[in-house]
């Protein structure tokens, strides 16, 4: 997830370090935040492999900041990534919203529509937090009110999760 937040912010303008690490923050929320020591590494690989450039531009009264780039290598790298998220991609909440916050850059709306369509299919296919014999319990069933609590919100957020991507595909196709 940190290598396409990093490609798909430099995909929107160069920046530095410290605002690349402000806008990933935003987007993971605290949920997952960035520490130094995870994305000046990514950072440093990502430049390795030619996918990030960088210069440095005189600091305001301080050292010179590193610059960032895309680069062309990049580029095709990220929108690979958007055409074709890994499966915990399309799984996982937070890194789907990762997903959903670059795809408006794939060129291609049957390639947006088929990132859709794989995450409409994951939300569904029947799954719960505590099943039981074989079938996922309704909340109302739920002996805990904090358990019951739990799947309402999951439900909800799904429901209205699967509406929306219904929405954006009917768009999508015309």
């Amino acid at each position: 997830m940190l290598e396409l937040a990093i490609l798909g912010f430099l995909h929107e303008e160069p920046l530095h370090g410290y605002e690349l690490k402000e806008r990933i923050a935003a987007l993971n929320g605290h949920v997952r935040p960035v520490s130094d020591g995870a994305l000046y590494p990514a950072i440093n690989r990502l430049t390795a492999a030619g996918l990030v450039s960088e210069h440095a531009e005189p600091g305001v009264g301080a050292a010179p900041r590193r610059v960032l780039s895309l680069t062309d290598t990049g580029r095709a790298r990220l929108l690979a990534r958007l055409r074709d998220p890994k499966p915990i991609e399309i799984t996982d909440s937070t890194r789907f919203f990762a997903v959903l916050a670059f795809l408006g850059y794939l060129p291609d709306a049957a390639a947006q529509a088929a990132v859709l369509r794989r995450r409409l299919e994951f939300l569904e296919t029947p799954a719960g937090f505590f099943p039981d014999r074989g079938r996922a319990p309704r909340a109302e069933e739920a002996d805990d009110p904090f358990r019951r609590g739990m799947l309402r919100i999951a439900r909800a957020t799904s429901r209205a999760e699967r509406e929306w991507l219904s929405e954006a595909l009917a768009d999508l196709s015309g």
